[in-house]
């Protein structure tokens, strides 16, 4: 089966604005939607045809069988020659995050603290809350690589705290796109076994490592046996709308994983395994040209912010279609909305401005915790037209601002925000 040179250039800017996700729908037309974690495909044929074959068949009642986790399984000792995942150490989940919080209760109880590496995906922040835990935070080095010494100081604090700690890891990293090493990571796991921390990986992003560096998986890591795995095609297929994980539990951690409610297995789509499934399976060379366009646009994203917005910090991320860029020396007051409550519609400092005075949305980098504050995430995974006009209009921007005073224009700009491109909707994702 023949695949596009490159999935991210098969659709036009018109053709995206039809649909009716998230990404799509919460801005007006005339702003270039570049924030959610949703790319600019189409699906992967094999997952395509999978779920036109169940369609066609009414094969849509419940859930059934092994073969979503026989088929990471294959994916996973082709891909990261990992041979360590047991069918048996596995359980369906709704989603990476609904399972994260399911595998945080098994190993921890309310009040307890879960440690993140800030700046880190949102949701963490609210999950972790909302279940009546406590998020303590282990920001990532000014490289944005986890310090093991910044990380030995939470465990050490989260261990005096009493009760049973655990560390929610996002490997790969959202937002930086860090992917971290196997040293990295066996250092993680030492420092755990020392402090008698339970670790939960979110791995959802594990397909998605770029050229130049490799994904480790925790539970390949030595230490790792008492540890949870959340793993999905969800970010590398584009399939966050038909739902459907893996909880993979660790060899120590069989036991825990069989007290899981039988009533969490419920929460999967029978089409979202059909489509994880057939992409684990049959999406390899699909995926591998979406690596190629990714690696493509990293680069031109890289040659774009050099020449024209040079203030614009960007360290080329190793993996995710997410680039994280440091703002900071454009001057721009975080403002009011920075101390709000962190959901990725909420605007502030740079994002705002580029919002307001580019029409292109970013997400707002205070919402992804401390060492967030003047910083903005790009999701790249779109055509290199769509990438080339958002920064045009960006740069513009900036240099109109700068002739208007930077500091005093944007936020003069901020405070008259105009409701028409407020989000609709203040949601999670």
């Amino acid at each position: 089966m023949g695949y596009p040179a490159n999935p991210l250039e098969e659709l036009t800017l018109a053709q995206l604005r039809t649909r009716t996700s998230l990404k799509w729908s919460t801005y007006p037309a005339d702003v270039l939607p570049l924030w959610v974690a949703e790319m600019d495909v189409r699906l992967a044929p094999p997952v395509a045809e999978a779920l036109k074959i169940a369609i066609d068949a009414g094969d849509t009642g419940y859930p059934a069988g092994t073969g979503y986790a026989e088929a990471l399984g294959d994916f996973a000792s082709r891909r990261w020659d990992w041979h360590g995942l047991d069918i048996d150490r596995t359980a369906i989940v709704p989603d990476v995050m609904m399972g994260a919080v399911e595998a945080l209760r098994l190993v921890t109880k309310p009040g307890d603290i879960v440690v993140v590496n800030s700046p880190v995906y949102t949701p963490f922040y609210a999950f972790i809350s909302h279940d009546g835990r406590r998020v303590l935070e282990a920001p990532l080095g000014e490289d944005l690589r986890i310090s093991p010494e910044t990380l030995e100081s939470a465990f050490r604090q989260a261990r005096a705290a009493g009760g049973h700690p655990a560390y929610l890891l996002c490997s790969p990293h959202n937002p930086t796109g860090t992917v971290h090493t196997a040293d990295e990571l066996r250092a993680v796991a030492e420092l755990a076994r020392r402090y008698g921390i339970r670790v939960v990986a979110d791995e959802i992003h594990a397909p998605l490592v770029l050229p130049g560096a490799r994904f480790t998986p925790y539970l390949s890591v030595p230490g790792s046996e008492d540890a949870f795995a959340l793993m999905s095609a969800s970010k590398g297929w584009n399939l966050a709308g038909l739902k459907a994980a893996l909880l993979i539990a660790g060899t120590g951690a069989e036991a825990e994983l069989r007290r899981l409610p039988e009533e969490v297995g419920h929460g999967p789509s029978h089409l979202g395994i059909i489509a994880h499934t057939a992409a684990f399976r049959h999406g390899g060379a699909w995926l591998d040209a979406l690596l190629a366009g990714l690696d493509t646009n990293r680069r031109l994203l890289g040659d774009l912010l050099t020449e024209h917005l040079p203030a614009v910090r960007y360290t080329p991320p190793e993996g995710t279609y997410l680039a994280w860029l440091d703002c900071r020396a454009l001057g721009i007051d975080e403002g009011a909305d920075a101390d709000g409550l962190r959901v990725v519609t909420d605007v502030s400092g740079p994002a705002r401005m580029f919002l307001e005075n580019a029409r292109v949305a970013l997400s707002s980098g205070h919402v992804f915790g401390t060492g967030g504050e003047g910083h903005v995430r790009m999701n790249f995974a779109t055509s290199s037209a769509v990438l080339t006009e958002a920064i045009s209009r960006m740069c513009r921007a900036v240099t109109s601002s700068n002739q208007r005073g930077i500091g005093d224009g944007i936020h003069q700009r901020a405070n008259s925000f105009d409701p028409a491109i407020t989000p609709v909707g203040r949601r999670e994702s």
